[in-house]
C-alpha cells in the first residue's frame, strides 16, 4: 500500500492545511496509540506502553503536541513531555528510558510556517515503512476513548537536558578537550538552543553562542544550517577559530573554519573517514546519496574507502549503511550519521566527531581537505503541485537528456521531487561551471513552464 501521509521524514505540511491541523493530529495521536499499544512489548500485567513527545520552537508545536497528547490519552498510552528538544535528544531517550515510542514535532529546516511530525521506535530508530502503514491504515477508524481507569496519563520529563548534554559528551574521547578553541554556534533559533553551547563549553571551548532566542516564529530565518552567512560573520567578527550552524531540529551540520569558508555535509563526512582510516576505526565504507559531489566519492576511493550512494534521504542512507554493517554515512545538506555513537544522524554529536579529528591531528578543516576539489554543482527548486509528475512530462525528459548528452563523462543531472517540501530539486553538476548552470536554468523554465 502506497503510503498517503507519510513522506521521507515523517509527515509534513504548512500548519493550517491538511493534514497539519489539530483535528488531524488527533485521529493520528490515537491511531498510533493504538498500532503501538498492539505491538508485542512485553509489557508488566496492567502497564501501559509510554511514548515521549519532543518538539522544535516552532509556535504550532504547542497546538499540535495537545492533540497527538489527547489521542494517545484515549488510546491508552501514557505520555512523556519533554519540550523544545532536538530530534536525536527524543530518539536516545527513548533508549535511555526503555520507552516504547517517541514523536518529535518539527519540519526540520523548513521555515516556521510549517511543521510535522516523525516517529521513533524503541530502538531509537524511525519508524519502519510497514508501522507507517498500519498508522495510515488505522486512520480511517472512529476514536474510541478507552474506559476512564485504562486512559493514558501525562507528564513532564523532568531533566531531559542534562541527560541529553551528558550523553553528547560521552561520544567525544576523554583524554581530549577543547580548550584551546574559540567556537561560534548558531542553533537556529531551534530546538538545540539551550543545548549545544553547553555542550561546547562544558567540553572547554570558549563558546559564542548565536541563533539561540527563538520566539517561535524566527526558526530557521536568515540563520543555521541552512543559511550559514550569520555563522560565516560571526566567526570572522569573534576572531573564532570554527563555526558550527544547526538547523531548527538539530540533525544538520555545516561548518565554517576561520577565515569564513563554509563545509558541508559531503565534506565534513570526508573528513571523519579520513580520520577514521588513520586510527583504525573506519568500520567498512561510506553511504553517500545521489546528490553526494564526485569529488568525494573519487577522494574517498583514492584512499581506498568504499564508497555507495542511496536513494536521498536519511531513512535510505541508514538501511544502506544496515545492510552493510558500515557505520558512516550521509547526505550534502548536512545528515551525518554515525552508527557507532548514535541510532539517527545527530548535528552535535557529528561536530564533536570532525572535533576529534582536529584535535587528535592538530590539522584545520581546510587541511584535511587539502587536494579535493569539488565539482560545481547548482541547484535549483521549483514550487510545484503536488499532482505534477514530472517523469511523465515529455518536454522535462527531453531537456534533461540534452543536458545529460551535453556534458557528456564529465557532468550529470539529476530531477527529483522533494521529500519534504512541495519542491522538484534540479541538481547539475560538472567539471564546466558554465556549462552546468546554463542547462540548470534551462531546465528551470521548462519546469516552471510545464508545472503551471
Amino acid at each position: 500500500m502506497t503510503k498517503k501521509y507519510f513522506g521521507t521524514d515523517g509527515i509534513r505540511g504548512r500548519v493550517g492545511k491538511y493534514p497539519i491541523t489539530p483535528e488531524f493530529m488527533l485521529r493520528l495521536g490515537y491511531s498510533a496509540g493504538r498500532v503501538l499499544a498492539a505491538s508485542d512489548w512485553q509489557l508488566i500485567k496492567g502497564e501501559r506502553p509510554v511514548v515521549l513527545i519532543g518538539k522544535d520552537t516552532r509556535v504550532s508545536g504547542y497546538m499540535l503536541e495537545s492533540a497527538l497528547e489527547a489521542g494517545l490519552s484515549a488510546a491508552g498510552v501514557d505520555v512523556l513531555l519533554s519540550g523544545p528538544m532536538p530530534t536525536p535528544a527524543v530518539a536516545y531517550l527513548i533508549r535511555a528510558l526503555r520507552l516504547q515510542a517517541g514523536i518529535v514535532i518539527s519540519a526540520s529546516h523548513n521555515p516556521f510556517e510549517d511543521n510535522g511530525v516523525k516517529f521513533f521506535s524503541s530502538d531509537g530508530c524511525k519508524l519502519p515503512d510497514e508501522i507507517e502503514r498500519k498508522i495510515e491504515s488505522a486512520l480511517s477508524s472512529p476514536i474510541k476513548t478507552m474506559p476512564s481507569d485504562q486512559l493514558g496519563r501525562a507528564q513532564r520529563l523532568q531533566d531531559a537536558t542534562g541527560r541529553y548534554i551528558e550523553f553528547c559528551k560521552s561520544t567525544f574521547p576523554y583524554h581530549l578537550d577543547l580548550r584551546n578553541l574559540r567556537i561560534v554556534v548558531d542553533c537556529a533559533h531551534g530546538a538545540a538552543y539551550h543545548i549545544a553551547g553547553h555542550v561546547l563549553h562544558e567540553l572547554g571551548a570558549d563558546v559564542v553562542t548565536i541563533g539561540a532566542q527563538p520566539n517561535g516564529l524566527n526558526i530557521n530565518h536568515e540563520c543555521g544550517a541552512t543559511h550559514c552567512e550569520a555563522l560565516q560573520e560571526a566567526v570572522k567578527k569573534h576572531n573564532a577559530d570554527l563555526g558550527i550552524a544547526l538547523d531548527g531540529d538539530g540533525d544538520r551540520l555545516m561548518m565554517v573554519d576561520k577565515k569564513g569558508v563554509l563545509f558541508d555535509g559531503d565534506q565534513l563526512i570526508y573528513i571523519i573517514a579520513k580520520h577514521r582510516q588513520q586510527k583504525g576505526l573506519l568500520m567498512g565504507g561510506v553511504v553517500g546519496t545521489l546528490m553526494t559531489n564526485f569529488a568525494i566519492e573519487n577522494s574517498l576511493k583514492k584512499l581506498n574507502i568504499p564508497f555507495l550512494r542511496a536513494n536521498v534521504g536519511d531513512r535510505y542512507v541508514m538501511a544502506l549503511l544496515k545492510e552493510k554493517g558500515w557505520h558512516l554515512g550521509g547526505e550534502s545538506s548536512g545528515h551525518i550519521i554515525c552508527l557507532d555513537k548514535h541510532t539517527t544522524g545527530d548535528a552535535i554529536i557529528s561536530a564533536l566527531q570532525v572535533l576529534y579529528a582536529l584535535q587528535d591531528s592538530n590539522k584545520t578543516l581546510a587541511e584535511f581537505m587539502h587536494g579535493v576539489k569539488l565539482y560545481p554543482q547548482r541547484l535549483i527548486n521549483i514550487e510545484t503541485p503536488k499532482s505534477f509528475d514530472f517523469t511523465k512530462n515529455k518536454t522535462i525528459k527531453m531537456i534533461q537528456q540534452k543536458a545529460g548528452a551535453d556534458l557528456g563523462d564529465k557532468g550529470r543531472v539529476l530531477i527529483r521531487a522533494s521529500g519534504t517540501e512541495p519542491l522538484l530539486r534540479i541538481m547539475l553538476e560538472g567539471e564546466s561551471k558554465q556549462k552546468i548552470n546554463y542547462w540548470a536554468e534551462q531546465i528551470a523554465e521548462i519546469v516552471q513552464t510545464e508545472c503551471t
